[in-house]
C-alpha cells in the first residue's frame, strides 16, 4: 500500500475521494469515509511542496463530489432546452470547482503543519479538521454558496451528530476529520493520542443514542402530510391539472372534529392564490373548521409594457411561494424563497447564456426573485388550539446550516415544502438527511412533503418518526412532534463552530499544548 501511494499519489487521492461519498445516503457506509479521509491525512504528510499538497486535496474532492452528486445529471433528462448526455458533463464540471474547497483545506494544512518542525500526525489531524470546516464554510457561502452534502453528514447514524447542537453542521465535519486522524493514530499504534481524540467521540456516541426525543405532548395539532407521487415529467402537464389536484384531494382526506394542520409539496398547484379565487374555493372546499392547508405555488409579478402600440402587463418575475389556506378561501400568510437555486430557479448571466443555448432547468418564462429571508408565520388559533408558529424553508434552502430560523421570532416547527422530483434515486434521501440535521441543530421537528418523496416527519432530535418512500403516492397522518428548548447552536449560530476551529488551531499550534509536546519529542 505505501509503495502504491508513493508511486501514485494523485491517483491514490483520486479514488480515495470518489469512495468517500460512499458515506452519504443512500450507501451510509460511514467507515468507509473514515479510512479514505485518514488515506488523505497520509497524503498531506507525504506531500513535497504547497502543489502537490493542494493538487492531492483537489483530487480527492473531484472523485469525492463527482460520485455524491451524480443525481444533478438526472435533473437535465427533464429539460429539452439542453441535451441530456450535458447532465453528465456538468456533474463533473461542478466537481471540478467544488473540489477547490478541499484543495484549499489540504494547502492550509500543509502550510500551517510545516510552521511545526517535525509535526506528527496528531498535530496535522488537529490542524486539517480545522482547515476542512472553513473551507466547507466557504463552499457553502460563496458565490451563493452550495452547502450540499456537508461532511458531517456520514455521522447521522453514529449518534456523534449530536454534537452539532453544539457546534452545528460545520463542525460536525470537523469531527469526522479528527475521527479519520483517530483511525490513522490507532493503526500506527499511537493509541495515546487515539485514545484522545476517540474519547470524547465515543461519549458524543452515546449521548446521541440514549438522549430521548422530546415527548409529543397531549392535545397536540393533527397534521397530514400529502405524497402525491406526481413526476416531474407529468408535474406541469394543463391536460393532467385536474388529476393532479383530484389526487391531491384525495390524498388529503376528509375533515373531521379536530382541526388538522395538511401540508402539500412545493408548487403543488399551478396557481396563482392572491389573484384565482375560484382556486382558493376549490382548495377551502377539502377543509373543515379550523383546518388549515399549507402549499407550495407561485407568487407573480407583472409590468405594463407598449408592444405594437398596445399597453399590455407583461409578466416581469415570480417568488417560489408557501401560502397558507383557511376554510374561508383565506389566504393567511405566504413565504417567499429566499435562496434560490441558480440555473434551476434563475438564469445568472442570462443575457450571455440564453442567447448560447442555455436556460433554466426549471420550466418558466422569468426567473424567480428571493424572498426576504427566514421568517415565522403565525398559525391562529382554532378549537381550543393555541397558536403556532411555523417557520419555512423551501426544498433546497433547508440544506444551509445557521440561516433556516428567524433569530428573533423563534417557531414551533419547520416546514420544508419541496420537489425532489427530479432529484433521481440519490438525491432525496441526502435531501432528507441534511434535513435531519436542521432540526438535530435547532431542536426544531420537520415536516417534509415531497412530490414524489422521501417525505418525512423529523422530530426534533433528528429522527425519522415517519415516512413516506420515494415513488410512491400517500400520506403521513400523525401528531405535531413538540420543539426543544433553543440549542447552544440556535443561540449562537455558526459562531460556534468558528469557536471550535479556533480551539483546534490553538491545541494544534500553540506552545505548550498537548498536540505541540508530542509532536516535538
Amino acid at each position: 500500500m505505501k509503495d502504491v501511494i508513493a508511486r501514485f499519489p494523485r491517483l491514490t487521492a483520486l479514488l480515495a475521494g470518489f469512495l468517500s461519498s460512499t458515506g452519504f445516503e443512500p450507501l451510509k457506509l460511514w467507515p468507509v469515509t473514515l479510512a479514505c479521509l485518514a488515506l488523505l491525512i497520509v497524503l498531506i504528510e507525504r506531500a513535497p511542496d504547497r502543489k502537490s499538497a493542494f493538487a492531492r486535496g483537489w483530487l480527492f474532492g473531484v472523485g469525492h463530489f463527482t460520485l455524491g452528486l451524480n443525481w444533478i445529471a438526472h435533473a437535465f433528462t427533464f429539460q429539452d432546452a439542453m441535451p441530456h448526455w450535458f447532465g453528465y458533463g456538468a456533474v463533473i464540471l461542478l466537481s471540478l470547482y467544488l473540489a477547490v474547497y478541499p484543495g484549499l483545506a489540504t494547502l492550509a494544512t500543509y502550510s500551517l503543519s510545516r510552521r511545526r518542525k517535525g509535526a506528527k500526525t496528531l498535530t496535522i489531524t488537529l490542524i486539517f479538521a480545522a482547515t476542512w470546516l472553513a473551507a466547507e464554510y466557504l463552499r457553502a457561502t460563496a458565490f451563493t454558496g452550495f452547502a450540499w452534502n456537508p461532511l458531517g453528514v456520514t455521522l447521522l447514524p453514529t449518534g456523534i451528530a449530536i454534537a452539532s447542537t453544539l457546534i452545528g453542521t460545520y463542525g460536525l465535519g470537523a469531527l469526522t476529520l479528527l475521527a479519520s486522524g483517530a483511525l490513522l493514530l490507532a493503526l500506527r499504534r499511537q493509541f495515546k493520542p487515539a485514545a484522545a481524540i476517540a474519547t470524547p467521540l465515543v461519549a458524543l456516541a452515546l449521548w446521541g443514542n440514549l438522549s430521548p426525543a422530546p415527548q409529543t405532548p397531549p392535545g397536540a395539532p393533527r397534521i397530514r402530510v400529502v405524497q402525491p407521487n406526481i413526476g416531474q415529467d407529468e408535474k406541469y402537464s394543463p391536460a393532467l391539472e385536474q388529476a393532479h389536484f383530484q389526487t391531491l384531494a384525495a390524498l388529503s382526506g376528509t375533515p373531521r372534529p379536530a382541526p388538522r394542520l395538511i401540508f402539500w409539496p412545493e408548487a403543488a398547484i399551478p396557481a396563482y392564490l392572491d389573484l384565482e379565487p375560484e382556486w382558493r374555493a376549490r382548495l377551502a372546499s377539502l377543509l373543515g373548521p379550523g383546518d388549515l392547508l399549507m402549499t407550495g405555488a407561485t407568487k407573480v409579478y407583472f409590468k405594463r409594457q407598449e408592444k405594437d402600440g398596445i399597453v399590455e402587463n407583461a409578466l416581469a418575475g415570480a417568488n417560489n411561494s408557501l401560502f397558507i389556506v383557511d376554510a374561508r378561501a383565506n389566504l393567511l400568510g405566504r413565504y417567499d424563497k429566499s435562496h434560490l437555486v441558480p440555473y434551476g430557479e434563475y438564469l445568472p448571466m442570462r443575457a450571455i447564456l440564453q442567447p448560447i443555448g442555455l436556460s433554466r432547468l426549471v420550466p418558466g418564462d422569468v426567473d424567480f426573485w428571493p424572498g426576504p429571508g427566514p421568517q415565522s408565520l403565525t398559525l391562529p388559533a382554532a378549537l381550543g388550539r393555541p397558536p403556532l408558529k411555523m417557520g419555512v424553508q423551501i426544498c433546497y434552502e433547508i440544506i444551509f446550516s445557521g440561516q433556516v430560523v428567524d433569530e428573533t421570532n423563534r417557531p414551533s416547527f419547520l416546514f420544508n415544502p419541496s420537489n425532489d422530483a427530479w432529484f433521481g434515486s440519490w438525491g432525496p434521501v441526502q435531501h432528507l438527511a441534511q434535513a435531519r440535521l436542521r432540526a438535530l441543530e435547532e431542536g426544531l421537528p420537520i415536516i417534509r412533503s415531497t412530490p414524489t418523496g422521501v417525505s418525512a416527519v423529523v422530530d426534533a432530535r433528528g429522527h425519522i418518526l415517519s415516512s413516506l418512500p420515494h415513488q410512491r403516492a400517500g400520506f403521513l397522518d400523525t401528531a405535531l412532534p413538540a420543539p426543544l428548548p433553543p440549542t447552544l447552536f440556535s443561540r449562537l449560530g455558526n459562531w460556534a463552530p468558528f469557536a471550535f476551529m479556533m480551539a483546534l488551531l490553538a491545541l494544534a499550534l500553540v506552545p505548550g499544548t498537548i498536540a505541540t509536546r508530542r509532536s516535538t519529542r
